[in-house]
């Protein structure tokens, strides 16, 4: 069930730590390569030696081994594995993990780690319902990590309540449905977001009101699905953190272009969510242009249609979406998009629907697909919209195995 995935189990110090025992096993039992990861304390509760049978490789705690000066390089670790479970996840290695506070290899792997983490936490009620807890809690699965919730029932201290560390049976199956369901580590995906500047002199340009929040929210909901991402992004005040996500920012319609031309041949589907300028000036001033008595005349030129041109380099192993934003005739001329660019689907705003369209949390959209399908999106905040998007691309993306 787990056959092939490489598996991180890291050990925080916590009397729950007993029942990595049974996980290790039935981690391995499923097929999967187990490395386990111990916090000094952790060895306090429960022996490496243990571990290190059931897994049958080395336990690693210290950042080197004291006796040889071997390196265990965290670095190494967050590459190659395929999921990280940190179980028991104590309140000290949450908050460890929320504020980067790099004190043991556990926590340094986490913050090296590029695939999907997984917390288990484990602790007493009233360390589980404080505030403290809860604000890490929620600011960790809002990076993109996934929570295993805790289990209610009898605790250590002999309280009743909700702390427990979720059953082994329940963290294995938690992760034979994530990779059944999301086995998406394997796709690279182009996105680009946000709009693009293009210069008239030093201080002025021709722009327009996109935010990039559509694109950065795509982008963010394929990197917690496991999707390795490419984000081309224009000038926006956005940021992205998770560990899947590789940004390149550019100003230009031609900087976009080149540097999307040059990464597409590697990767499986591309989404152009970017508002890219049609035109930019013909010349650019090197100064600053001076008011004058008589009206200036700027002459434009035509930008690269980057979705156009990619569109004829796709093959037919490469999906790509695109973003039409239309304020008269929408659905006829985001269908001649469709087809005029070469794309799978098509995802259209109106600008005459309330709360859609730049610089809006929401969106309200239609979905066509190159077979002129359509599906009607109702207005939903730009993060749920992504989830429906990533929804698309993946399903398009199975079609082409």
């Amino acid at each position: 069930m787990l056959s092939g995935k490489r598996i991180i189990v890291g050990v925080s110090g916590g009397i729950a730590a007993y029942k990595s025992v049974l996980l290790v096993r039935l981690l391995i039992k499923s097929g999967a390569e187990v490395q386990v990861l111990m916090s000094p304390f952790s060895k306090h509760f429960i022996t490496p030696l243990t571990l290190s049978t059931l897994s049958k490789r080395p336990v690693l705690s210290e950042f080197f081994d004291q006796t040889s000066g071997a390196w265990n390089s965290h670095v190494d670790l967050g590459l190659w594995a395929d999921a990280f479970v940190i179980a028991p996840a104590t309140a000290n290695t949450l908050a460890k993990c929320t504020v980067g506070l790099a004190d043991n290899l556990l926590i340094t792997t986490y913050l090296s780690a590029r695939c999907p983490v997984f917390f288990v936490p484990s602790m007493d009620l009233d360390m589980y319902a404080h505030p403290a807890v809860t604000d890490n809690i929620q600011t960790l699965r809002a990076r993109g990590n996934k929570i295993i919730d805790a289990d209610s029932g009898e605790l250590a201290s002999g309280l009743d309540g909700k702390g427990r560390m979720a059953e082994p049976e329940r963290i294995v199956q938690t992760l034979i449905e994530y990779f059944s369901t999301s086995d998406t580590y394997k796709y690279t995906v182009l996105v680009t977001a946000g709009p693009t500047y293009e210069p008239i002199d030093p201080v002025r340009f021709i722009g327009n009101r996109s935010s990039g929040k559509m694109g950065y929210a795509i982008a963010e909901k394929l990197a917690e699905h496991g999707a390795n991402v490419l984000l081309v992004s224009g000038p926006v005040n956005l940021k992205t953190k998770h560990p899947n996500i590789s940004c390149t920012h550019v100003e230009t319609a031609a900087e976009m272009f080149e540097y999307a031309r040059k990464i597409f041949p590697n990767c499986h589907a591309a989404v152009f969510a970017a508002a890219v300028s049609d035109y930019a000036p013909e010349e650019v001033s090197k100064n600053k242009m001076k008011k004058s008595d008589t009206d200036p005349v700027l002459r434009l030129k035509k930008n690269p249609d980057i979705a156009a041109e990619l569109g004829k380099l796709k093959t037919e192993q490469q999906i790509t979406v695109g973003f039409a934003l239309e304020t008269e005739n929408e659905i006829e001329h985001a269908q001649q998009k469709l087809h005029a660019k070469n794309f799978d689907a098509i995802v259209l705003n109106s600008l005459r629907d309330t709360g859609a369209g730049f610089g809006t949390d929401t969106n309200k959209v239609k979905i066509i697909d190159k077979h002129n399908t359509i599906r009607d999106i109702e207005l939903k905040s730009k993060t749920a919209l992504a989830g429906d998007v990533c929804e698309l691309i993946f399903n398009l993306l199975s079609t082409k195995k």
